[in-house]
């Protein structure tokens, strides 16, 4: 008993004082109070012995934290709201975040910004009246949107990024605007046109935080080849010789759905539809209970679904830091920053390293030169197009091919439209002379994994 009340006292304490800083503050001003910015500037007003060799120790920097650095928070899930919390109670006042999410029931174990009475919202909107409310004299400003429905005007106001993405694609695609927004002169980088990018990303108890100067550093396509391949099974496997409950629910997506199509012609499949998923999870129990399988749940068949990695928040915590302790020594050149790749492992005690990705020479997102793709003039256009997909260096979705062909743009292939699909189907079966293309010959690819159009050469062999 005495503990509650002690325990009660304390909280009732904090309140008051939380309430008194809030009024003194006064929101119409600098919501500053005494000493609430002492341990920053231990930071930014001394030297010491790690600090970056141009710094300068003065009040400049926690001025241009707190009302000229702007940060851009991409996503606002596990990671992010982290992010978004760390940030704000280091003393940037600017931040904006963007999310196309709304808030899920799932989310609420480690996504601390929300609550129940929040589900069904938009995950940036959300976020940004936590902190706003929370934190006296840091505006956060939500974009309920796509990162791909925001234009070069829109990244290029940000002094920093920051990104907390479950998605490569989404990754690479931000690798791409940042890098479509450098400035050359004379073949050699514009240092006022690089916008840093610093990537976090966790899965279960492993982590990594890395800081990338577009054009000057190595960007997320030149390590490529460190993300891991997403799981496909077998499809054979599926089909005949299920034996895991996993098999059992690909069965039901991939085969099942379009076939039986339970909500109509053309509805597909929507991971974040509880409707959806119950469907499946059914279909799947029979097909597991053909098979003597077990372990089918809905919360694996909502995994399966939507491809979900788990997610453990103490990770989220340890990334979050480490990415910010990186914007902060960018913002204020305090300290010299990562270098600029840094692991983070705790499944058997705790291990972390860091080590410097090189750039590629001939990285087909920022070398600036075409890629070489070596093939016969006998091979089929298939070919090339399978290469763009499957090289662990491209790893490209739905790649769109054109070229120049006596004079003139002939479109190879696109397959994102219905249409243009069926008209340039016949090109895949055809070699590559057929098509008219030669040794030399530039082919501009666009695909869903960056906003920029890449170039590649074709190198006949024998």
């Amino acid at each position: 008993r005495l503990f509650s009340l002690c325990r009660e006292k304390k909280r009732t304490r904090v309140v008051e004082l939380t309430e008194k800083m809030v009024v003194e503050g006064g929101c119409g001003g600098s919501c500053e109070w005494e000493g609430r910015w002492n341990h920053i500037k231990k930071f930014l007003e001394r030297s010491g012995p790690f600090t970056h060799p141009d710094f300068e120790p003065g009040t400049e920097s926690l001025q241009f934290l707190l009302q000229t650095c702007r940060v851009l928070v991409i996503g606002a899930g596990g990671l992010g709201c982290e992010l978004l919390k760390d940030l704000a109670l280091s003393g940037f006042g600017k931040i904006d975040v963007v999310d196309m999410d709304t808030i899920d029931v799932s989310n609420l174990n480690r996504q601390f910004l929300f609550r129940p009475k929040d589900v069904g919202r938009p995950k940036a909107d959300v976020a940004a009246d936590f902190i706003n409310s929370r934190v006296p004299g840091c505006h956060v400003i939500p974009h309920f949107k796509k990162i791909q429905d925001l234009d070069e005007r829109f990244y290029r106001q940000f002094h920093i990024i920051v990104c907390g993405l479950d998605s490569i694609v989404a990754r690479r695609w931000m690798n791409g605007m940042l890098l479509s927004l450098l400035v050359y002169e004379d073949g050699e980088v514009d240092q006022t046109s690089v916008i840093p990018l610093i990537d976090g990303g966790t899965e279960g108890f492993k982590g990594n935080a890395r800081v990338i100067l577009p054009g000057v550093t190595a960007c997320i396509d030149c390590t490529l080849e460190l993300y891991p391949p997403q799981i496909n099974f077998p499809m054979c496997t599926i089909a005949s010789m299920p034996r895991l409950p996993e098999h059992c629910i690909e069965y039901v997506r991939i085969l099942q759905w379009p076939k039986e199509m339970p909500f109509g012609d053309g509805v597909a499949l929507d991971g974040d539809d509880p409707e959806h998923i119950q469907w499946v999870f059914q279909r799947s129990l029979k097909r597991a209970a053909e098979f003597n399988i077990t372990g089918v749940t809905y919360r694996l068949t909502q995994g399966v679904v939507k491809r979900i990695i788990p997610a453990v928040a103490s990770t989220n915590a340890v990334i979050a830091a480490a990415c910010t302790t990186e914007v902060f020594k960018l913002a204020t050149s305090a300290y010299v920053p990562l270098s600029n790749y840094m692991v983070f492992n705790d499944v058997d005690g705790l291990y972390t390293y860091t080590f410097e990705a090189e750039r590629k020479e001939n990285c087909s997102a920022c070398s600036q030169v075409p890629v070489d793709l070596h093939f016969p003039p006998s091979s089929k256009f298939q070919q090339v197009l399978e290469y763009l997909t499957e090289s662990t260096s491209l790893q490209m979705k739905s790649p769109a091919v054109t070229a120049t062909v006596e004079g003139k743009s002939k479109t190879l292939y696109l397959q994102s439209v219905a249409s243009i699909e069926q008209r340039t189907r016949p090109n895949l079966s055809k070699s590559l002379k057929e098509l008219g293309l030669t040794d030399g010959q530039e082919l501009a690819v666009a695909d869903v994994t960056t906003p920029q159009t890449m170039l590649f050469r074709l190198c006949f062999t024998s």
